[in-house]
């Protein structure tokens, strides 16, 4: 019996890595010589460079980076199993867990920490990069990132902006002379689950500016900012980038990725399917399990179990999902290519007595599936 297990992480719990483990524990109990494949999942959130980097053995790395409000921080990304492939996730360096509640301003956090990640894997000599744009505490519009690079970001006086959205609307010159063009000889990837525009009433500041700590009036004003940056890429560029979906992913790092870095956004889990070479390792199997913390009627616009099930669909294999919590309109997955959902809670708990126990419980819903596998396979 072949088993492709492929989970995404049980947030607050244990790790894609930590669930592909218990499931095996589970099965083995039951298929003592079975094949349990692991692939770690995401879905190009949180996460997503952990589960490439073990589902392919790549390599993670550490470097110092610039965190949001420009203190030091320790980074880490990722090499995937090819030694071509980098995986960086903009919260590292530049996520919203890295600024004290009180401190959260996207009128002065920056996203320069981001770019540094970059430089580091393009002096690893890596062939492609792929970016998690996800939980970043910016409004910056990539800008922080692109100054890392090299980009000089000018206003009418010749100075250098500060770092922050705030500063954007003083934006009148861009040299790009030092700029790291290593990145233009490169593939990168955008791992992106939104389709907001830069600016605009859907756009980075308005939609995603209050939980960075944004009031209406600092929204107001990072939007105007947004605008005039998004004016001055296309004059000195020729290209548009605000209106694009997804530039204001990552309070407008997609912008800055898809102006400067000639970058592709996709969604996440299809380049985590990609990237962990799922598909290949699918073909084989007999059976699939997936899962994750929550699925309800959201998994089906683009988390994990549906990716996988949609992989696994094109080979006719069955699909098991595996969840703390089974919430409104799961149903609605048996349609798109999950055969059966199991719920892991053994018994009515607290939250954090159902995180505590999440492996425990996930590895015996595993075997108790496995169990029954096994019923039907003799008769």
């Amino acid at each position: 019996m072949k088993f492709v297990l492929a989970p995404d992480s049980f947030k607050e719990s244990m790790t894609a890595k930590e669930a592909c483990i218990a499931m095996e524990k589970g099965i083995k109990k039951v298929f003592k010589d079975a094949e349990c494949i692991y692939v770690p999942m995401a879905d190009g959130g949180e996460g997503t460079m952990e589960a490439l980097v073990d589902s392919t053995k790549g390599k993670l790395y550490t470097v110092e980076v610039t965190a949001p409000l420009g203190n030091k921080t320790e980074g880490k990304f990722g090499i995937l199993g090819d030694g071509e492939t980098a995986v960086i996730e903009m919260a590292q360096a530049s996520g919203l867990h890295l600024v004290e509640s009180k401190k959260r301003n996207p009128l002065v956090t920056t996203s320069y920490g981001t770019g540094e990640l970059i430089k580091a894997a393009l002096d690893k000599g890596v062939k492609k990069i792929v970016v998690g744009l996800g939980g970043s505490a910016t409004n910056d519009g990539g800008a922080g990132m692109l100054q890392a690079l090299g980009v000089s970001l000018k206003d009418k006086e010749g100075r250098e902006l500060a770092f922050g959205g705030g500063s954007l609307g003083s934006l009148e010159k861009i040299d790009l002379s030092n700029f790291d063009r290593r990145v233009l000889d490169i593939e990168i990837k955008g791992a992106c689950d939104v389709k907001n525009p830069l600016s605009g009433g859907q756009g980075a500041s308005y939609v995603f500016g209050p939980q960075k700590g944004a009031t209406l009036e600092m929204a107001e004003i990072l939007d105007k900012n947004l605008r005039q940056y998004g004016n001055i890429i296309r004059k000195v560029l020729g290209k548009e980038v605000d209106h694009i979906e997804g530039a204001g992913a990552a309070g407008g790092l997609g912008a800055a990725l898809i102006g400067f870095c000639n970058c592709e956004l996709e969604k996440g889990i299809d380049l985590v399917v990609k990237y962990s070479n799922l598909e290949e390792k699918i073909k084989n199997a007999d059976y699939v399990f997936t899962g994750e913390g929550s699925i309800d009627f959201q998994t089906k616009f683009g988390k994990t179990p549906f990716g996988v099930a949609k992989t696994a669909k094109k080979y006719n294999i069955p699909v098991i999902a595996f969840a703390g919590k089974l919430g409104r309109g799961y149903e609605e997955l048996y349609e798109l290519g999950i055969d059966a959902f199991v719920g892991i809670l053994s018994e009515v708990s607290s939250l954090d007595e159902a995180l505590s126990k999440g492996k425990e419980n996930l590895e015996a819903s595993a075997e108790n599936t496995a169990r029954i596998i096994s019923i039907s396979m003799k008769k």
